[in-house]
């Protein structure tokens, strides 16, 4: 595989603790990486390889598979050399124009083949969650970098990393082989959570987090999560409590959370509005400028005034973090935060990573607007 680590070591952000009694009794019950720290963005001057890399992407039929498609297509050292949909065998990869691609139904087994031939540098697992563990089994102990999109193994953290550039330290990404990718929800809120962690307290026990998706993130399997007539004029509550992504935002930014998902009318974009209880006193300016203190450097994080509107980050590559409306007791905020469900909450994080681990500029192939 071609992959190296950057050179660089990274001296972390000052650590975030709390003296909320309930988020030390979840940190001693689930202890997690350094989440709340990240490291500076690995950029041209970090990049260690120039060689394009061979991919294989398997399941590539849904909505997330596609976006990162068309994000490989324009990467200028990411070469498709194998794509795998059971519904898709013998179709052409229109899609792609740097070489004719066609669909195949790969098995575990032959996956582990292409692998011990070497003929793939990294693997992306754009499957459903419970799916890819066959997959993951057969490449075993391979070197190869193997991408998990599903949620499959976010909670294991003794696989590889859990790729979330902004928030996970970067030389962790870059070093591994094995990286789950999150989830899209669970990016945005744990984005607009972080930088707050400190500061948490007072009740309620949980924070509440109320988001609401395009139909796009339930996926092509019909539903009616994605049921364009039961949605029209409609706004669709499911999952109301033990959510998959309560569960990770809780164990990664060791926060206990509670996570509200709705489902709306429009394709693709979340928008998230979080309560926040504070442990003092603040004003909606000295929490905008925690955010934006934090936010420095990130391309892909944007720190604005106004709550973020949906329609503004739709087929964008970042995440918008806003509102910062403070109640009259100083002591508790409002955050709002959009982001595109299949491109920062899917494949742009995909691309960021998988550059991170082969060695390329970690924006390199994702457009900046």
């Amino acid at each position: 595989m071609l992959s190296a680590t950057s050179g660089t070591v990274r001296v972390a952000a000052r650590p975030l603790t709390s003296p909320h009694p309930v988020l030390s009794l979840l940190r001693a019950i689930c202890p997690t990486p350094s989440t709340q720290t990240g490291t500076p963005p690995l950029g041209k001057k970090n990049a260690s390889n120039d060689t394009p890399s061979r991919i294989g992407l398997i399941g590539a039929r849904g909505y997330t598979g596609q976006a990162l498609i068309n994000l490989l297509n324009e990467h200028p050292n990411m070469d498709i050399r194998h794509v795998s949909s059971r519904e898709l065998e013998g179709q052409e990869l229109k899609e792609y124009t740097k070489r004719k691609i066609v669909y195949e139904n790969l098995s575990p087994e032959e996956v582990a083949q292409l692998d011990k031939d070497g003929k793939v540098d990294c693997w992306v697992m754009a499957l459903p969650n419970g799916v890819c563990g066959p997959f993951v089994q057969a490449l075993g102990q391979s070197s190869s970098l193997v991408v998990d999109l599903s949620a499959d193994y976010r909670f294991d953290d003794t696989w590889g990393s859990y790729g979330l550039p902004e928030l996970v330290q970067r030389s962790k990404i870059a070093q591994a082989t094995r990286i789950s990718n999150p989830g899209c929800y669970a990016t945005g809120s744990q984005l607009a959570l972080a930088p707050i962690v400190e500061h948490l307290g007072g009740m309620p026990t949980r924070y509440q987090v109320f988001g609401v998706s395009g139909y796009s993130g339930a996926g092509t399997k019909p539903s009616p999560k994605n049921d364009v007539n039961l949605l029209a004029d409609n706004l669709m509550p499911y999952s109301l409590t033990g959510h998959i992504h309560e569960r990770e935002i809780s164990h990664h930014l060791g926060v206990p959370t509670a996570f509200i998902p709705h489902c709306a009318s429009w394709f693709r974009g979340i928008h998230l509005t979080i309560n926040i209880p504070l442990n003092k006193t603040m004003t909606s300016r000295d929490i905008r400028q925690i955010y934006q203190d934090r936010y420095a450097g990130e391309k892909l994080v944007k720190v604005v005034g106004e709550a973020p509107l949906v329609k503004s980050i739709q087929n964008k590559h970042g995440v918008e973090i806003g509102g910062f409306a403070v109640d009259s007791t100083g002591k508790r905020v409002v955050v709002c935060a959009t982001i595109d469900n299949l491109n920062k909450g899917a494949a742009t994080q995909c691309l960021q990573n998988m550059n991170l681990a082969l060695g390329y500029d970690e924006y390199q192939g994702i457009p900046l607007d």
